[in-house]
């Protein structure tokens, strides 16, 4: 992994929005420089510079960066809504090295707005917060990314997830089907986050779930404490890694997996990240969801 890539880096990077154009500039140019076309995905194609091309069509960043002049062939100029729905419970400031997972998808978040925007995509920002619900409805426009990036950069999480009863404004977007992100650690007491979920895929709304965990977590590594505290109930519990941590990993495995199957089962695409990892992945995969929508 290159250190362009690395989230530790990239994340420690003040300025949110020149961490997102940092990560996607980079991520576009793996892209185009390589020249593939992934299975589901539609880019811009490219070819080598023939005599009497329209010089409009030269891509300038590809000259830049390879010295050779490339036309760009092809371009489909279709947009789609995308919200981006985001986790502020307490339970979103769990912390694995230097990091916690709230800045973690603050910085996930941020990139693929930027990503979506640069695909001339209408975006909104939906915030889950102590009982409450944020809501900067999606619109085209530079000037409502600033907004967005503004209001990631001022999440601070807090409380329980939010109750059903406030999901209304989740439901007041258009008749055009939308492509929804959520991001979240996935920690619900009552099947809160299961049941907004299944009232979304209900709409028919394409819906990409990133789970949020800390590396920490799954390997049950707290090194030094032997009681854990619940972010959102206070409660602690004692832990004895050297005795429990085989069954603690079953458990943990099993979880995974039926949370996985249980999204799948509903149309629901699912991918679980460590906050350790590069948004690469999440990147491509919006790519991939993205033309679901438009194909």
């Amino acid at each position: 992994m290159s250190r362009l890539a690395d989230p530790k880096i990239l994340m420690s990077i003040k300025d949110l929005p020149l961490a997102a154009k940092t990560t996607v500039d980079g991520f576009m140019a793996g892209i185009q420089a390589s020249n593939v076309k992934g299975e589901g995905m539609e880019f811009s194609q490219y070819r080598s510079y023939q005599a009497g091309d329209d010089l409009r069509r030269l891509d300038w960043k590809i000259f830049a960066r390879s010295d050779r002049y490339y036309i760009r062939e092809s371009e489909i100029e279709t947009s789609i809504s995308v919200r981006f729905l985001v986790d502020a419970s307490a339970s979103m400031n769990h912390v694995d090295g230097a990091f916690t997972k709230i800045e973690y998808a603050r910085y996930l978040a941020a990139s693929l707005a930027y990503l979506a925007s640069s695909q001339s995509d209408a975006i909104g920002l939906y915030v889950f917060q102590d009982n409450s619900l944020f809501s900067l409805p999606s619109r085209k426009d530079h000037q409502h990314l600033s907004r967005i990036f503004y209001q990631l950069e001022n999440i601070h999480p807090a409380g329980k997830f939010t109750e059903p009863v406030n999901y209304k404004n989740i439901f007041s977007g258009g008749r055009k089907k939308e492509l929804l992100i959520f991001i979240t650690d996935y920690y619900e007491q009552n099947g809160e986050i299961t049941k907004l979920l299944n009232s979304l895929a209900s709409n028919r709304h394409e819906i990409i779930v990133f789970h949020l965990m800390g590396r920490n977590e799954l390997e049950l590594d707290y090194k030094g404490y032997s009681a854990l505290e619940d972010l959102e109930t206070g409660q602690t519990i004692r832990i004895d890694p050297a005795n429990s941590n085989k069954q603690y990993k079953e458990k943990m495995d099993n979880y995974l997996n039926e949370v996985r199957t249980t999204l799948l089962n509903k149309n629901i695409f699912y991918r679980m990240f460590t906050m350790d990892e590069p948004v690469e992945q999440a990147l491509m995969d919006f790519l991939k969801q993205r033309n679901k929508i438009r194909g």
